[in-house]
């Protein structure tokens, strides 16, 4: 059975550190760069509201089905977004990776790439996950393609699964990676990042 606790991830450029109070302020600067929060099928907080967004996640984080992060770029030093483990299930050795959004200047950058490789050597390497899922709203168009790019499978769409910030309902996409494709995965995300000059 899967146990997980708070720890920083390093490597590829960007850094994972444990979600605090401390990154509010630079959370609400990544936010405010291209505005994500207008983005009615996102669940990106107001750059005002950073601070529930961190108190909701440190609360999942308390109640055992949510580790949060932010998220650093090395070379700038600056935070440019937040992701994290969601939905834990350890009886089934079981993570979702969700939540993610970056400010918009280091969208389709090497950041994504850099983050997911990270989280899911992580859960598969150090934490001993069978399965790793990822989801997302069926609007989210560019998030379903970054998902699929990463080489995660399509398990099927739950329909009317989960409410939205403006009251309306989504389908959920779902996805995911089994530790028997994780091999072939990361050899896949590591070459994409070697293209980028972000080997190591």
């Amino acid at each position: 059975m899967i146990a997980l606790s708070p720890v920083t991830l390093e490597g590829y450029g960007v850094r994972l550190e444990p979600l605090s109070s401390a990154h509010q302020d630079a959370l609400a600067a990544a936010v405010a760069d291209g505005r994500l929060w207008e983005l009615w099928f996102t669940a990106v907080p107001e750059p005002q509201r950073t601070d529930v967004y961190i108190a909701d996640a440190l609360s999942g984080q308390q109640a055992g089905h949510m580790l949060p992060w932010a998220v650093k770029e090395l070379t700038t030093g600056a935070i440019v977004g937040s992701t994290r483990y969601h939905d834990i299930a350890p009886r089934i050795d079981r993570v979702e990776i969700g939540y993610t959004w970056y400010a918009a200047s280091w969208q389709r950058s090497h950041v994504n790439t850099a983050c997911k490789l990270l989280l899911l050597a992580h859960a598969f390497e150090a934490v001993g996950c069978k399965v790793v899922g990822l989801r997302t709203d069926n609007f989210n168009f560019a998030s379903q393609r970054a998902i699929e790019a990463l080489g995660a499978r399509k398990d099927g769409v739950i329909r009317h699964h989960q409410a939205r910030r403006d009251g309306t309902v989504r389908d959920s996409v779902m996805y995911s990676i089994l530790a028997s494709e994780w091999p072939d995965v990361k050899r896949h995300l590591s070459t994409r990042l070697a293209r980028h000059g972000r080997g190591t």
